[in-house]
């Protein structure tokens, strides 16, 4: 079994309740590591009719990664819904939140991993595309379809010859595996068009170092001048890597992740309005009531009934 469905940690909101659930990586059985390979088609058939009857939103530790081989995949990611079309993988990424749709005719290669399953070199030259904000849906480049596809259906057979080799082969086997076909996988244009596998230049990694910061300190930190203090340069340093990395503002750039989250509580039907001004630091809920209506078009109540209404 890949998620424990019984026993899920929760995230707990204002009012005492279960907020949107946090699934941890459960190991194949015979198997410590934290790696698993199957197909979408087996996914639906072992879950039943879980969690799309009725669609629960939740949130994972470890990575899902999809290749649809036929069909097409519907998939929520932070409260959007994903079209992920015959050729194209889908990432879900440790803490983003996300929503099955029931199951169609899509049939493909499904692959979960926990991040430590990477070698720290590898890790290291995945990070633009293994990080948080990274594309939620990959095309991969023409050249590399069908070697991926090849490497991933690889995988799935070594997967599934556990017990042919020792057990710290057998899982070398894997790992290599699938490092070499994320690394592939990394070249996507989804990835080098926005400029994340621009190299190991300074601002490349004082941009690194400022989305690392922004995860721990966003409900409290709010200014570029807070960043650039915490990573030691100047604001117009933090500002020039910003905008080559993303095109945006250090400003835009902290905004998009505190309304992330806002979306994210919102949408799970258990934090009200004020609640959230003030796990995200809004020293009042009519200012946090202009900041997300500005954003979204919506006041936060609106959107909260809109996502109940739709299963989110």
């Amino acid at each position: 079994m890949m998620v424990d469905k019984r026993h899920p940690r929760r995230s707990v909101g204002r009012r005492g309740q279960a907020a949107v659930p946090l699934y941890g990586f459960s190991p194949p059985v015979g198997t410590p590591y934290g790696l698993k390979v199957s197909t979408v088609e087996d996914f639906f058939a072992e879950h039943d009719d879980w969690p799309w009857n009725p669609p629960r939103p939740g949130r994972a530790t470890f990575h899902y990664l999809i290749l649809v081989t036929e069909g097409e995949l519907l998939h929520d990611v932070d409260h959007v819904t994903r079209t992920v079309a015959c050729g194209q993988w889908l990432w879900v990424r440790p803490g983003h939140a996300q929503c099955w749709h029931p199951p169609g005719a899509a049939r493909g290669l499904f692959i979960l991993f926990e991040p430590d399953v990477l070698t720290s070199d590898a890790a290291r030259l995945l990070a633009p595309v293994t990080a948080h904000e990274a594309p939620a849906v990959l095309s991969p480049h023409p050249d590399d379809a069908a070697w991926l596809r090849q490497t991933a259906l690889q995988l799935l057979d070594e997967h599934r010859a556990l017990g042919r080799r020792r057990l710290d082969v057998h899982h070398a086997l894997r790992r290599s595996l699938l490092e070499s076909l994320l690394l592939r996988l990394a070249n996507s244009p989804d990835v080098t068009s926005t400029g994340a596998l621009a190299g190991g230049t300074g601002r490349r990694v004082t941009y690194a170092r400022f989305v690392d910061a922004l995860e721990l300190n966003f409900r409290e930190l709010h200014r570029a001048a807070d960043y650039a203090g915490l990573l030691g340069c100047s604001v117009r340093t933090l500002s020039r890597a910003a905008r080559d990395a993303t095109g945006k503002g250090v400003r835009e750039v902290i905004d998009e992740r505190r309304l992330l989250e806002a979306r994210r509580l919102l949408g799970g039907g258990v934090w009200d309005a004020r609640a959230v001004a003030v796990h995200l630091g809004f020293t009042d809920p009519a200012n946090f009531g202009r900041f997300f209506r500005g954003h979204t078009g919506l006041p936060p109540a609106a959107f909260a009934a809109r996502e109940a209404r739709t299963g989110m």
